[in-house]
């Protein structure tokens, strides 16, 4: 049987979570320098199965505006520029028949815009998960004060709910924090 101290760190562990998946949505999502993480969701097409382009390749960013894939299988170079091309990232891939180059064009203020956006959009995702998160928590708790033989009194589900209430309000705070830290660097020229 599930006591509520276990609903609490259930809570906390999701939530966590939810923090997690949040930054990694946010390094995809470029701001003005060029970083390797950008290129994390790329999948590329070897001996007939998907594998993540940091697993066929060395990814290197030497220069704030350019990211250097390094292959080291050199006939997956087609290859990696075509994952590139479909991932749409507004870069064009070049290679010298030993490397890709990746090229960042300036951000335009609009593009700026967009990615914001997106950020928002990514931070509010977080934000309805934590929400989620909330509610199944304290239906268990409901469910446990509910089972006679748990012992769990009103006043403890009570402050039990409280605890998710509290652990809600933080995690969003922070998801608002991440948000806030994002914009900034988006829109620091």
């Amino acid at each position: 049987m599930t006591t509520g101290k276990e609903v609490i760190q259930e809570c906390q562990s999701k939530m966590q979570k939810t923090i997690e998946a949040t930054k990694e949505k946010f390094t995809s999502i470029r701001a003005g320098r060029a970083s390797v993480a950008m290129l994390d969701t790329i999948k590329v097409e070897q001996y007939g199965s998907e594998m993540p382009l940091n697993q066929v390749a060395t990814v290197s960013a030497p220069e704030a505006r350019l990211l250097v894939i390094d292959p080291w299988d050199k006939t997956m170079i087609p290859k990696i520029e075509k994952a590139i091309l479909a991932a749409n990232l507004g870069m064009n891939p070049n290679n010298d028949g030993r490397v890709v180059r990746l090229v960042m064009p300036e951000l335009t203020a609009d593009r700026r815009k967009e990615y914001v956006k997106l950020a928002k959009k990514e931070a509010e995702n977080g934000k309805i998960a934590v929400r989620n998160i909330r509610k199944d928590m304290n239906t268990a708790l409901k469910k446990i004060e509910k089972d006679k033989e748990s012992g769990m009194s009103e006043d403890e589900l009570k402050r039990f709910e409280a605890e998710v209430q509290t652990l809600t309000d933080k995690t969003i705070k922070d998801l608002d924090e991440l948000l806030a830290k994002k914009e900034k660097e988006i829109t620091t020229v």
